[in-house]
């Protein structure tokens, strides 16, 4: 039997940290969902100008923050074509 190597077990790691982002965000309603997105493109855009201000240098926040942005892009465009169900409401 093989010997898992650090390697996979990052890549363990890193898959149950990406559906546990993705899990919040298929939690949130519609409205919900859109108030994320524009807070995250604010987020972004003030990295950003810091980054060029030479205030920063966090590369890493920036991916980070890009890859939330197309994860919460993917979901309203999935609930919008019928693909991802929305979130149902509490009574």
């Amino acid at each position: 039997m093989p010997e898992k190597t650090k390697s996979t077990r990052s890549a363990n790691a890193y898959a149950a940290r990406q559906n546990k982002e993705a899990e919040k965000l298929r939690n949130l309603s519609d409205a919900e969902l859109l108030h994320r997105q524009r807070e995250l493109n604010d987020q972004l855009f003030r990295l950003k100008f810091q980054l060029k201000m030479g205030q920063t240098e966090s590369l890493k926040k920036i991916r980070g923050l890009r890859k939330d942005i197309a994860r919460a892009r993917t979901l309203a465009r999935g609930r919008a074509l019928g693909f991802e169900p929305a979130p149902e409401q509490k009574a």
